[in-house]
């Protein structure tokens, strides 16, 4: 009986202790976004072309007069055919461009873009409205978000994370 308590003894002295490391963390966060105003407009230029086979030009096709305000003008040309009886062919294209305006510049109110100059390419993006818009979290990781009006975002998240080594 004396040796096996002491070999039990010795059994339970040599047993080395447990060890683990637990980290435990909790990472919580919202985010909150109102879309900003924006435009983009892109004038599209003025082009002449001209092509042909068996005529004479005799007017010149031409842009007219360039001021602000105002679009390209146009003249269209005038042709003869030059040997009379035999196939001909004539093309003369003209795209008018886009206005000039006087002022470029658009003024943003209230997350709104009110008037853009007309160009023959334009995106217009309008502006979110917060209203009522925004987000808690609460120490026990309770999420309360409050929509807000057109072109908000709302994201909240909460990450508990548990490591045992």
């Amino acid at each position: 009986m004396r040796r096996f308590l002491f070999v039990s003894c010795l059994t339970f002295f040599a047993v080395s202790p447990a060890s683990a490391d637990i980290t435990h963390a909790i990472k919580s966060s919202i985010s909150l976004t109102v879309d900003g105003a924006a435009s983009q407009a892109n004038r599209v230029g003025s082009s002449l072309s001209v092509s042909g086979s068996n005529v004479t030009l005799g007017t010149v096709p031409k842009f007219g007069s360039y001021s602000a305000g105002t679009a390209l003008g146009y003249t269209p040309g005038e042709f003869t055919i030059t040997t009379a009886g035999d196939s001909f062919s004539y093309s003369e294209t003209f795209i008018g461009g886009d206005n000039t305006p006087t002022v470029l510049s658009t003024t943003v109110t209230g997350g709104v873009v009110p008037a853009l100059p007309t160009f023959g390419s334009t995106v217009v993006t309008s502006g979110g409205v917060a209203g009522n818009l925004g987000g808690t979290i609460a120490t026990d990781g309770a999420i309360s978000i409050v929509a807000g009006s057109a072109g908000t975002t709302a994201i909240g998240q909460v990450i508990q994370e548990l490591t045992i080594k």
